[in-house]
């Protein structure tokens, strides 16, 4: 193949072609800006170094004039502002045409470089020092002229199009040279009008002049002409630049260090404009009020530069505001009238040093074609309050409404928009501050705005953005220096700490103002990052450095100014704070210093800075205080924060000093400030009243860590003897007018003192002789009332006032102990001593006196032993002295009852009758007299030794149950006052162990003796039953003592079953109880064992069970509970199976026989999933098998190898116990007559042949080999067509009998002469081997025929030596054409083959029926291969028409004769001479219409839905081979005996629902959700979790009922293993389970990558489908509680099939069982969402895995 280098050098070149005239269109269509061709060209004159500039409007009139002039060598002037004419009629200047425009500067002639560079676009000016960057600055010309003409220098340049299409020329030529003449010092470009129109407004166009010249490096004179009449002039003057001095703390490097401020100059200009009023009076009106200007972005048009001239621009003036023209001027006024008018400007300059990496320079080389400029300058207008306020006066008084053409350049103070970004001349960009910027930013193409979007230019422009900010702080910090310099010097004269006047003041407030609002940065447009990388920098540059700003005490650093808050003006004067003018003037920059968290609220620290600076006076304190108050209401008062304030405020009150520190209390001026004398002794940390006044009492309480000053602590303060020894007159034990002073002070205040106080004053009062009585001052409890006569020198309460003690006072004296009463010690003292009182006589008294007895006294009366107690004995011995007092609480009321319990009774008389309801009683009842015995003491009287009073202490307890509710038996488990009856007999047991219920004395349990059991439950709280745990416990502790009592025992028992908890169960388990007869006769012994250790008798099928296990009987009321403790109805097998593996020999012998091992052995067999998977690995490897080999009878010699015809008598069996691979399955009689006395064999039983094998035993034929040996074949012979014919005959109705046997292929493929041959030898011989271990026996046998597979073809030798045997027939064919046939199948085929067929007949075989329906299905068969052939070809010429199918294999679908494709077809057999697969019956043996898929035929792989294009015809064909009705008949799925079983009844189409039983039919969404719950229902399978289904919405469309049903289930399924993370589980009858993962593992993987594809298409998680197989059985697939289940055998059977039948079968099959989620009989509703699953998942264009044959 030939390289790129060659092929480039075999090529020819070829132009790029580039369609000029829309390239210039798109390039200009980026410049949206207004007056765009002026801009680009001022600043080319800029660039060029030009001084002046004029500026030509000229009419097609004034053209052919001038042209004539100049024919003629007239002389046009151009004269100053105003000349030419003004006497003429002039034109309106917005309507007058216009035809040429011309341009001139007096800059450097053009060179030819600068010749070159015209000519071409986007080269632009290589010269770092000048603005133009892009080189399409001159073709902005095109956007109103098509020819633009160029002179300068004596030569001219003009462009035109070519042919007037799209190509661009240009050409050039020198002028002609005059004599004597000076060189022309100007450049000219003119313009010719591509459509005349009017000239731009011409006093906005004079603004943007103004704007434009004011950064113009060089130029300094612009004129605007119309015609020949000047219409403007403007001219600026630049003044000589002064220093600044370096402001410390300022960054002047950037963050990159590209851009460095080296310094700052300023600069005046005065701007000079001579205007005629002509371009005043088309001007548009001056704005009321100041509008923000729209962003050029939003004002750009999308017309561009070729839709009009000016109409669409956006404007790029600040000041134009479009609003209604004024009407055309009067014609009075003089149009040429000259106004002049000047500015003067401050112009801040930073001088920029840059340094630039390489990688930088070069990419801005790149990006602008031409390097970085090494220094450049950024300057700042900036207009100062004097200018500006002189400018806007200037412009009220302006004579023209359209305002100053200066006020594009007037500080922008309201952040309007009209301060803008300059890049040599203006931009669409605003600054966002009050001042326009001009350095050397890089803009975008239309330069309109500033390049922030390329990642190398934007560096370069943020650098310069920061040295913008750098600039405005620079400014910013020398306008505040002024400002403080004047406020200083303005203080100075009003002494240290003074202020300036107010109106100075005011000036230098209004001054920092201006500042503010001109550094203030608004929002910038259209990019407002632009104004935000400024105030960034405005700020980061000088992050250590104060920022400056006004206050209320001058120029302050903004961190310590606050903002204002009225709410501390009253007591904060030296704190400095934001001036409301400055707040309100400047928001916008006041919130940025807020955001750069400068300027704060006023915080606590700065209260506190200025309490700890100075005392407050008396207002200043309230004011704090009252603030403190408010902060505390909000919730902003913390307690630590309180204990500050109050420890820096110090008061200053009438020449006092006081620290708040030390206050502590408040008076209440509405409560006790009403009482409490003012006038006496107050303490020191009582807060003034002077300041307490102006406040509410409870304010102070809830704020202040103060209290309110009660009469407690005025009490408290006058009774410190500190206090009072100063002053006597003030003492109360001095001075009786004082202490009645204090008395009447409590009086007055004693009802509003709280309780705990009132005894706290009792307290301090009581030992003070304060009192004035009679003898002088006394302490209260010394001093009686007046009306205590008791006797007569008592010190009575007198006044010194003279006035009556009154009843409140009275109470006051009283609490504080003056008595009303004589003292009880001087009563007992006097009166009861003398001997003349008695018991009755005193209480009497004290009852009088109740009312006056203080709670002490009566406290010390019921201490007091007064009172004597009634005894017989005492009574006796008074009369040798005195008898002895008891208390009260000692005694109880003399009544009947509380005698009979001997109790101490008081001694009350005979004189008066004892009434309880009596005020004497009730007193001594208060005295604590008893009414009855306390409940411990009355229940030890119960359990005293007193039997006379034990059983009245009982009855007392019955009798008066309601004074003792609160008894709990629990309260008293120690004392036993119970009478029971139990192993003692009868005795006093605790409430605990005694129980009402009789029978558990049985149990060695007390209860209750008889006479008692009527209140045992009610009143003693007996219970019924012992607890559980000690029936536990007796059990572990005494068992019962024989079988009898045993019985008794667990009837009693098991009504508690119950009650017993788990872990009390668990302990009854393990507990040896159970009394159970060992041994016989007289020799048996009773043994106690554990529950499970013993059986129940009677429940065991097999007698010698009784010989290895124990089995009791208790009787059906006892035998629950033991079946509750553990006990079994009989041993499992796991049990037996241990029993066995520990001696089988043992185990054997107990068994008396072989018959009854072997029926254990199939016990075992049959329950052999409860037995463990240890004990299953134990028997694996342990000789516990029964197996039998044949051994010869010793009267016959033994045969030599050739004489084996041997009757069955002389043969004997011996047995043996064998491990189970020493024992092998004898499924092969033939094998079995030759070395059953070589082997062991199984017994032949199915049940223990499956159990064998599954432990591990070999079949006998897969152990024989055999070897095959003939003579000479013998061609043509009768005998073997005749055999042939025979076989396929009666197949048939072998088949017919027994439909369970599954041919290997299908009956048709072995009517194929090919497939199925028959061939005659002389003689046949058979070597038959085994091998097994170490045992190999050969044995050769004659045969008169025998099956074989030889290279796919079933063979079938006949020997003619002798007769055929049919039987050798029948077992040879069954062999090869069915997996493990049965003898009994063997025999019935060997009888169909060997009787006629009217004999059979007369068995009872329907032979012309069967062998009938067998030729209607061949032929129905065939007919349907045919047609399905010529579909699959049509269809396949139909898809190869339209191109390849997705997903095909390309397989080609064949052509020729079916026969032709005998060699490829799917069912014959393999190379290495295996049988093939095929299902497992032919479709011939059933009455139903055979399938429509040929058995041989190839189809092509493809997907489903070239298969389904065809609407639901294939699924109904499908749906039919599951399973439909057909003549009447039922009829079975696909394949007999397989998957979903068959059913019954009409079918319904699929492509239509059952028909709705309402009116309206259900959304499809309802029916989306229930599929959808369907398939989330399926769930893997896990032996512990089964899922159930969610809600599901009824569907109408389901609801025809009764056509189909289902019954069978599938039966148990062993998981063995997983393949590609899918499960696989096994039926218990399939043969050779330990190597069917590795036999089947490819066929497998082939199921599961039919599986996996599926599963994506019903959105299925591939864990939830399972695969299984069996070896007989209905089932294709099933669901088990949402786990899928298909079945591989089926797979195995299908897979020969064409078209992939296998994979289709399985996607129906999955539909089928997920619908099983939803509904789970086979109904109509079922139908319904199987159909609706299926047809759902093929119209969603799923590709379906129909896996191609080759798998």
């Amino acid at each position: 193949m030939a390289t790129k280098d060659v092929l480039w050098a075999e090529g020819h070149d070829e132009t790029v072609e580039v369609n000029q005239r829309a390239l210039i269109d798109k390039v200009l269509a980026r410049y949206s800006g207004e007056f765009t061709v002026f801009r680009e060209l001022l600043q080319n004159s800029d660039d060029a170094s030009a001084r002046a500039v004029e500026i030509r409007f000229e009419t097609e009139g004034f053209l052919a004039r001038q042209k004539m002039a100049t024919e003629g060598d007239g002389v046009e002037g151009t004269g100053s502002v105003g000349d030419g004419g003004s006497k003429q009629k002039l034109p309106d200047l917005k309507t007058e045409q216009v035809h040429q425009w011309t341009f001139k500067n007096n800059g450097i002639v053009f060179r030819d470089e600068d010749w070159n560079r015209l000519k071409k676009i986007a080269e632009g000016n290589p010269d770092e020092e000048k603005i133009g960057a892009f080189g399409v600055g001159f073709y902005s010309l095109f956007s109103v002229t098509e020819e633009p003409w160029v002179t300068s220098g004596g030569h001219w340049m003009g462009f035109y199009w070519k042919d007037k299409k799209d190509q661009l020329f240009a050409r050039r030529g020198s002028l002609p040279a005059q004599e004597g003449a000076h060189p022309d010092p100007w450049t000219t470009f003119q313009m010719i009008l591509r459509e005349p129109a009017p000239i731009p407004p011409a006093f906005d166009f004079t603004r943007f002049l103004v704007s434009s010249m004011t950064f113009m490096a060089h130029l300094s004179e612009v004129s605007v002409y119309f015609d020949d009449r000047r219409l403007v002039r403007i001219t600026k003057d630049g003044g000589k630049p002064k220093d600044i001095p370096e402001i410390e703390g300022l960054k002047p490097t950037s963050p990159k260090g590209i851009m460095t401020v080296k310094s700052i100059q300023t600069t005046p200009i005065d701007i000079q404009a001579d205007v005629v009023r002509w371009v005043y009076e088309v001007g548009s009106e001056k704005p009321q009020q100041n509008k923000a200007v729209k962003s050029t972005a939003q004002q750009s048009s999308s017309g561009g530069f070729f839709s009009s001239l000016f109409s669409s621009f956006g404007s790029s003036t600040p000041q134009r505001v479009l609003t209604p023209q004024l009407p055309l001027p009067t014609p009075e006024a003089d149009l040429m009238e000259v106004s002049s008018s000047s500015v003067r400007l401050t112009i801040f300059s930073a001088n920029v040093e840059v340094k630039l990496d390489k990688k930088l320079s070069t990419e801005l080389l790149r990006s602008t074609k031409k390097n970085p400029p090494s220094k450049l300058k950024y300057e700042l207008i900036y207009t100062g309050k004097p200018e500006y306020d002189a400018s806007v006066k200037e412009e009220e008084k302006g004579r023209f409404a359209t305002g100053s053409v200066f006020q594009g350049l007037r500080a922008d103070l309201d952040g309007s928009g009209a301060a803008r970004i300059f890049i040599g001349h203006s931009t669409g960009q605003t600054s966002g501050i009050g001042g326009h910027m001009a350095t050397r930013f890089i803009p975008t193409v239309e330069r309109e705005s500033i390049d922030l979007v390329d990642r190398h230019v934007a560096v370069w422009n943020k650098e310069l953005l920061y040295v913008g900010g750098f600039l405005s702080r620079s400014g910013y910090e020398r306008e505040m220096a002024i400002i403080r310099e004047k406020w200083n010097q303005s203080a100075a004269t009003d002494g240290p700490g003074g202020k300036p006047d107010p109106e100075i003041q005011g000036w230098l407030r209004d001054q920092a103002l201006h500042a503010m609002k001109f550094y203030t940065f608004h929002a910038s447009t259209p990019s407002s990052l632009v104004s935000a990388e400024m105030e960034q920098a405005f700020f980061a540059c000088a992050q250590n450095r104060p920022f400056p700003i006004m206050s209320t005490e001058g120029i302050r650093d903004a961190r310590t100014v606050r903002s204002s808050n009225p709410t501390f003006a009253a007591f904060l004067k030296r704190l400095a704070t934001l001036p409301d003018e400055v707040a309100t003037g400047a928001p916008v920059m006041i919130a940025a210093l807020r955001r750069q968290r400068m300027i704060l609220d006023i915080v606590f620290d700065d209260v506190l800075s200025e309490l700890q600076a100075r005392p407050l006076e008396e207002p200043e304190a309230v004011g704090c205080l009252k603030w403190w108050a408010a902060q505390h209401k909000q919730g902003r008062a913390p307690p630590a924060e309180r204990a500050r304030l109050l420890d820096a405020m110090i008061v200053s009150l009438g020449g006092n000093v006081v620290a708040l520190s030390t206050i502590r209390m408040f008076l209440n001026a509405k409560k006790t400030g009403a009482i409490i004398p003012t006038d006496g002794p107050l303490p020191n940390h009582l807060l003034p009243v002077a300041l307490s006044r102006y406040f509410d009492p409870d304010v102070l309480a809830t704020t202040f860590p103060w209290q309110e000053f009660g009469i407690f602590d005025w009490l408290q303060h006058i009774l410190d003897p500190s206090v009072s020894t100063r002053d006597p007159a003030h003492d109360v034990t001095l001075s009786p007018q004082w202490a009645e002073r204090m008395l009447q002070v409590l009086t007055r205040g004693w009802p509003n003192i709280p309780k705990a106080q009132l005894d706290e004053i009792v307290g301090i009062i009581k030992p003070k002789a304060c009192i004035p009585t009679s003898a002088g001052l006394n302490v209260p409890d010394q001093a009686y009332f007046a009306s205590v006569n008791l006797f007569r020198d008592l010190p009575t309460v007198t006044l010194p006032s003279g006035n009556l003690v009154k009843k409140d006072m009275e109470k006051v004296l009283f609490a504080l102990g003056v008595r009303k009463h004589v003292e009880l010690q001087m009563v007992f003292d006097r009166m009861i001593k003398t001997g003349d009182w008695t018991i009755i006589d005193l209480v009497k008294y004290l009852v009088s006196v109740e009312s006056t007895l203080s709670s002490e006294e009566l406290q010390r009366l019921k201490q007091t032993s007064a009172f004597t107690m009634e005894d017989k004995s005492v009574s006796s011995a008074r009369t040798g002295g005195k008898a002895p007092r008891f208390k009260a609480k000692d005694l109880y009321e003399p009544t009947e009852a509380l005698r009979e319990l001997k109790l101490p009774i008081i001694d009350w008389g005979t004189e008066q009758r004892w009434r309880p309801p009596s005020d004497e009683a009730k007193f001594l009842f208060s005295l604590g007299l008893k009414r009855s015995p306390p409940l411990g003491d009355l229940l030890k009287l119960a359990a005293g030794p007193d039997a006379e009073v034990r059983p009245k202490a009982l009855k007392y307890f019955i009798d008066n149950s309601t004074k003792y509710t609160s008894y709990d038996p629990y309260d008293f488990k120690d004392l036993a006052f119970v009478p029971a009856i139990g192993k003692m007999g009868s005795h006093l047991a605790t409430p605990l162990e005694v129980y009402t219920s009789s029978e558990w004395s049985m149990l060695g349990f007390a209860v209750i003796a008889p006479n008692w059991k009527e209140h045992a439950s009610t009143k003693f709280k007996i219970r019924e039953h012992p607890p559980t745990a000690r029936l536990v416990s007796a059990l572990e502790s005494s068992p019962p003592p024989d079988q009898a009592m045993a019985r008794k025992w667990f009837e009693i028992l098991a009504s508690r079953i119950p009650e017993f908890s788990n872990s009390e169960q668990s302990k009854l388990s393990m507990l040896p109880f159970v009394p159970a007869k060992v041994g016989a006769g007289e020799k048996a012994t009773v043994k106690y064992l554990r529950p499970g250790e013993c059986y129940f008798a009677g429940t065991s099928t097999v007698e010698f069970h009784s010989k290895i296990f124990i089995f009791v009987d208790f009787g059906p009321r006892a035998n629950p509970f033991l079946a509750f403790c553990g006990t079994k109805q009989e041993p499992s097998v796991e049990e037996i199976v241990q029993i066995l593996l520990s001696d089988p020999h043992e185990f054997f012998e107990l068994t008396e026989g072989r018959d009854n091992y072997q029926h254990e052995l199939k016990n075992i067999a049959l329950n052999r999933r409860q037995i463990s998977q240890a004990s299953l690995t134990r028997m694996r490897r342990a000789a516990i098998l029964l197996g039998s080999r044949r051994v010869r009878k010793s009267k016959h010699p033994k045969p030599n190898d050739a004489d084996l015809d041997v009757d069955e008598e002389d043969w004997d069996h011996e047995y043996d116990l064998l491990r189970p691979d020493q024992v092998v399955i004898a499924d092969d009689a033939n094998s079995y007559q030759l070395f059953g006395d070589s082997v062991y064999s199984a017994p032949q039983d199915d049940l223990l042949e499956g159990f064998y094998l599954e432990l591990g035993s070999g079949r006998l034929s897969r152990l024989v080999k055999e070897e095959y040996s003939s003579s000479k074949e013998i061609p043509n012979a009768t005998k073997a067509s005749s055999i042939r014919h025979l076989i396929l005959e009666r197949l048939p109705l072998f088949l017919h009998e027994h439909s369970q046997s599954r041919l290997k292929v299908t009956l048709s493929w072995l009517q194929e002469e090919r497939n199925f041959v028959v061939r005659s030898f002389g003689r046949l011989s058979v070597t038959r081997s085994l091998r097994f271990g170490s045992l190999l026996v050969s044995r050769p046998v004659e045969a008169s025929a025998v099956a074989r597979w030889d290279r796919r073809v079933l063979q079938l030798w006949l020997a003619t030596n002798t007769e055929v045997d049919m039987y050798e027939v029948s077992t040879s064919m069954c062999r090869t054409l069915f997996d493990s046939p049965k003898a009994s199948e063997i025999l019935l085929f060997m009888t169909i083959l060997s009787t006629d067929l009217r004999s059979l007949k007369r068995r009872g075989y329907n032979v012309d029926r069967i062998l009938r329906r067998q030729k209607e299905d061949a032929e129905k068969a065939s007919k349907a291969a045919a047609e399905e052939r010529e579909r699959l070809l049509a269809s396949a010429e139909k898809d190869r028409a339209k191109g390849p199918a997705v997903g095909t294999r390309g397989a080609e679908l064949p052509v020729s004769d079916p026969s032709s494709q005998q060699e490829a077809a799917p069912g014959a057999p393999s190379q290495s001479g295996d049988p093939p697969l095929s299902s497992p019956t032919d479709a011939s043996s059933f009455p139903r219409e055979k399938s429509s898929l040929p058995p041989f035929s190839r189809a092509p792989s493809s997907n489903v839905g070239n298969l389904l294009k065809k609407g639901t015809s294939a699924l109904q064909s499908m749906r039919n081979k599951i399973g439909t009705k057909v003549d009447g008949e039922t009829s079975r799925v696909l394949l007999d005996g397989g998957g979903l079983r068959p059913h019954h009844g009409q079918s319904s189409s699929w492509s239509q629902p059952p028909p709705s039983s309402g009116g309206k039919v259900t959304p499809l969404s309802s029916i989306d959700a229930n599929v959808q719950t369907a398939i989330k229902a399926c769930s893997e399978e896990k032996s512990d979790v089964l899922r159930t289904r969610q809600q599901m919405t009824t569907v109408k469309e389901t609801e025809n009922e009764g056509y189909c049903d289902i019954s069978g289930r599938a039966e148990a399924l062993d998981a063995i293993g997983n393949i590609d993370e899918m499960k696989v589980y096994l039926s218990p009858d399939v043969p050779e389970r330990e190597t069917f993962m590795s036999v089947k593992h490819d066929g497998l993987l082939r199921f599961i990558n039919i599986i996996h594809p599926l599963c994506d298409v019903f959105e299925l998680s591939k864990k939830t489908v399972h695969i299984f197989s069996d070896q007989t059985g209905p089932l294709i697939a099933f669901n088990r509680n949402g786990s899928l289940f298909v079945n591989f055998r089926y797979y195995e059977a299908w897979r020969p099939q064409p078209i992939s039948l296998g994979g289709m079968l399985t996607y129906f099959s999955l539909a089928h069982e997920i619908a099983h989620n939803l509904v789970q009989p086979h109904n109509s509703e079922h139908e319904f969402y199987f159909s609706y699953i299926c047809e759902r998942c093929v119209a969603s264009s799923r590709t379906l895995p129909l896996v191609p044959n080759s798998l």
